[in-house]
């Protein structure tokens, strides 16, 4: 039986997005609250700033505690709930 190498798998499956303007690459169905986690080393993996103007992230995982809030391609959607895209641009300025 031939078993498919996993590095091979990676590369030939992955997706490449934008957030905040910055070149992420990303195994397929990464969801995009693990991309902003991947991207932090970056600067990146805020996904807002609360009322105060402290930093928040993605929490629960699950949509229910909605601190994971970012612009998926201009619309506001969960970035736990969702999975990358090539060419997918995240803003999490908004």
């Amino acid at each position: 039986m031939n078993t498919p190498d996993p590095v091979q798998h990676t590369v030939q499956h992955s997706v490449q997005l934008q957030i905040d303007g910055h070149a992420v690459r990303v195994a397929a169905g990464t969801s995009v609250a693990a991309a902003l986690r991947i991207a932090r080393p970056a600067g990146l993996g805020i996904t807002r700033r609360s009322v105060t103007h402290e930093p928040r992230a993605p929490l629960c995982g699950m949509g229910i505690c909605q601190e994971c809030r970012v612009l998926i391609d201009g619309r506001r959607r969960l970035a736990c709930q969702t999975h990358c895209t090539d060419g997918m641009a995240v803003d999490t300025s908004a």
